[in-house]
């Protein structure tokens, strides 16, 4: 139910909105003097795609029941994101649908600090599309089997190491790709996500039929086993974290026991030089 105070409505919510954004801001001509600062409400229907005389409704309480397409139109006209396009939905009783997210295409430098300050924890940060932006000198040396620590996808799929690392490929492949299923909910346009599905449906039968299969399961805690060509078995409880402030950007950190032999192995690596972790 729309609230009955008169600055809680809907109609007061988007004329605060339209009154405080200029039309440069959104890419519209100022348009000479204005009255009052900020949007026309003619400028405002361009933008949502409505007619005046609809969105007029809106403003003035005449129209309260606008349909999830009408808001959509709006909050994307007005580039409302996050706790404002929410909010607008609320208004109207509605529940905000997902938005076509752009993911952040690279870890901040702080992030990256905070991944070298776990000396003793292998950590690292994906994309939607699973790209490896940013990764600890640990979780460097854990995925030196593999020709390049870029993409745990082509990883998984494209390169031979895989088979050997994994202690249960099968397991794990399954995983993979769920897991970019779902990344595919909230970040499906994204042409980074898209162009690792296609390139990996056209080069690989494994692949292929696991994303027919179209399960869906996301990073939360997993176990991870692997076996290192330098230190033999690895075994991990994998942790992923959403990153606050970059959409679609998760961390990934590996943890084992204190004095385990997974533990051991980690201080082997930790102390081994680069090269001589190389197959």
């Amino acid at each position: 139910m729309t609230p009955s105070a008169p600055d809680l409505t809907l109609g007061a919510y988007l004329r605060a909105v339209r009154s405080r954004l200029s039309p440069e801001t959104l890419g519209l001509p100022a348009g000479g003097l204005r009255r009052v600062a900020g949007l026309r409400r003619e400028e405002v229907a361009v933008l949502g795609g409505l007619s005046v005389d609809y969105y007029t409704r809106l403003e003035q309480g005449r129209e309260v029941s606008p349909g999830t397409a009408v808001l959509q139109g709006i909050a994307d006209g007005l580039e409302l994101d996050g706790d404002e396009r929410e909010h607008l939905f609320t208004l109207a009783g509605l529940v905000a649908p997902p938005r076509g997210a752009r993911p952040a295409t690279s870890a901040t430098p702080a992030l990256g600090q905070l991944l070298d300050s776990w000396s003793a924890h292998p950590a690292f940060v994906i994309d939607p599309a699973h790209d490896v932006l940013a990764a600890n000198a640990l979780a460097r040396a854990v995925y030196a089997p593999f020709g390049r620590f870029d993409n745990l996808v082509r990883m998984m799929f494209a390169d031979p190491a895989a088979e050997r690392f994994h202690a249960d490929w099968a397991r794990a492949a399954d995983a993979t790709v769920a897991s970019l299923r779902a990344a595919t909910a909230e970040f499906g346009g994204d042409p980074r996500l898209q162009d690792v599905i296609a390139t990996m449906r056209g080069t690989s039968a494994a692949f292929d039929e696991r994303w027919s299969a179209q399960r869906v399961l996301r990073k939360t805690v997993t176990a991870k086993r692997f076996v290192h060509d330098a230190v033999g078995r690895l075994e991990f409880d994998a942790h992923t974290f959403a990153v606050q402030g970059s959409p679609g950007l998760q961390l990934v950190v590996y943890s084992c026991p204190p004095g385990s032999a997974t533990a051991q192995a980690l201080t082997l690596l930790s102390a081994t030089p680069a090269s001589a972790r190389a197959r």
